[in-house]
């Protein structure tokens, strides 16, 4: 059942996303823009942990989840250290994927040459 509602949640983000693109004049960085801020207000309201809790990599995987990694890092740092920990916790939580995503760019820049 993990599988199947991973697949379903995960999937009814990228709906939502398509269908934000398809029917509105929603450029793809406003889209992924309101996914991050679903992502975070979903956080805000404690909706987000459930969620990935019952959809694991289906809740985890798409970019409500930078949203959700986000604000979490925010509030459990801010509970330590109060308004700095706002700030410091932000980075802290997405630091790995954020430098992941820079070091492996980088090396498929150095071995693919674009075509156009």
């Amino acid at each position: 059942m993990t599988f199947l509602y991973a697949f379903l949640v995960g999937g009814l983000i990228c709906v939502i996303g398509q269908l934000l693109m398809d029917l509105t004049n929603l450029t793809p960085a406003h889209v992924m823009t309101l996914l991050v801020v679903f992502g975070a207000v979903l956080d805000g309201f404690g909706l987000y942990e459930p969620l990935i809790k019952l959809a694991g990599a289906g809740a985890t995987i798409p970019i409500t989840s930078f949203g959700n990694a986000l604000v979490h890092g925010a509030m459990a740092e801010a509970e330590q250290h109060g308004l700095v920990g706002i700030i410091t916790g932000i980075f802290e939580v997405t630091s790995a994927g954020v430098s992941a995503a820079i070091v492996f760019s980088f090396f498929a820049a150095l071995l693919f040459r674009p075509k156009g």
